[in-house]
This record gives C-alpha cells, structure tokens and sequence, in this order.
C-alpha cells in the first residue's frame, strides 16, 4: 500500500518548535504500523494557515503528486487538511482523481464513503471552520483593544517607535516630521511617485533604505 503522510502546523512558533509536528508524525507512524506497511512518504507545509488555497501549499501539492492509484493520503486530524470548504473540496477532489483516498488517524468518518461517514466527515468540517472564525475573530478584537490602549500590534507603524518599556507605541519625532512632510506635498497634489523621488533625493530614507511609491502609498494609508 502507498501510504503518503501530511503534515501542517499553522504558525511559525509550531514550526519551529516541532511540537505540532512530532505529534502528527507518531500518529501517521502508527496508522502505518497498523496498516503493516513497509514505508510511507511525509509531506508538510508548516507555519501555514489552513485557510490558504492549494496553490499557497506546496506541501500538500507534493503529496498529492506523489499519490498513486489505490494509495492512502494519511493526516493525524482531518483539520490538517485545511479549515475552509473550499479548500477540502479542492484536496479531496484531486485525491480523487487520482485513484487514492483520504485517511484521518482520529477516525473523523474516514473509514468509508457510507452515508454516516460522509455526514461525519462534514460535520467535523463545519466545526474545524466554524473554530477558525471564532479564533480569527478573537485575535481580531485581542488586537483592536491593544490597539485601542497604544500598545503595538505587529509592525511598528512609521512615525511611532517603542516606548521603554517594550509595550507601548510613543512618537518618534525625527519619522513624524517625515510624515508631516509626506501629507503636506501630498496635499500639494504631488503623486506618491513624485514623493518618493523628492525623499529620495534629499537624502531622507526610509529607516535606511530608499523609498518607492510603494511604501509612501502604504504609510499615507495608514
């Protein structure tokens, strides 16, 4: 039996610390002792998200290469395959198409194409979707209220620097004179381009680089 592993962790912390990963790799090594299969390929894709399409996964591009006919695509839980419907109909309609099936060692009604087993396959999928909506939302709110309070959220926002403290954002009086001088020849109707070009000539970078029309477009976004 051709027996493909898939792998995925979400964030680059799970990536890095493989914590994640063992934990899927002794489950799929288990279906496979089971299974009393001489060998099996593993496939991953790590630090992504399992909402991204499947031409943003070339882990899962891999393994779904190396399917043949009659072959399993093996994953510890099915929410590894993706946590967007769309996505999962995309895998499991290439697996299909090329004559192999789709395994979740947790069972997750993988066992069969039986009536029950496809509503359970569907029902977990609901599930795995509906906890990525709750999580994303979460994180959405966690950083508006961060926001809300003056703390940094992500990337230093040009003009703003850390406090002393490590947590909060105050001015930094050397970028906010920059950016006062970005509104003010915008106000002029000076292009982003011409912007740039006029930054660049008298010598202001951009925290050390040059600028482009791309980043004065981003920050006068802001």
């Amino acid at each position: 039996m051709n027996i493909i592993g898939y792998l995925r962790v979400s964030t680059d912390q799970q990536a890095e610390s493989g914590l994640g990963l063992d934990a899927q790799k002794a489950a799929i090594a288990e279906y496979v002792k089971k299974m009393n299969a001489d060998s099996h390929e593993l496939f991953s894709d790590e630090g992504l998200s399992g909402a991204l399409a499947l031409d943003k996964r070339p882990g899962m591009l891999d393994a779904i290469g190396a399917l043949t006919k009659g072959a399993v695509l093996v994953v510890a839980k099915r929410d590894r395959l993706g946590r967007d419907p769309m996505v999962l109909a995309m895998i499991e309609s290439a697996v299909k198409r090329k004559g192999a099936r789709i395994v979740s060692v947790a069972g997750e009604g993988t066992g069969s194409d039986e009536p029950s087993e496809i509503l359970m396959r569907r029902m977990i999928d609901a599930f795995s979707e509906y906890e990525r909506l709750i999580i994303g939302a979460r994180t959405r709110g966690a950083l508006r209220a961060k926001r809300e309070k003056g703390q940094r959220v992500g990337h230093i926002p040009f003009g703003k620097k850390l406090a002393d403290d490590g947590i909060h954002l105050i001015l930094n009086e050397p970028e906010a004179t920059i950016l006062r001088a970005m509104h003010k020849l915008r106000s002029h109707k000076k292009s982003i381009r011409c912007i740039a070009q006029e930054l660049n000539n008298q010598g202001i970078l951009n925290r050390g680089s040059a600028w482009n029309h791309a980043s004065v477009h981003r920050i006068l976004k802001v």
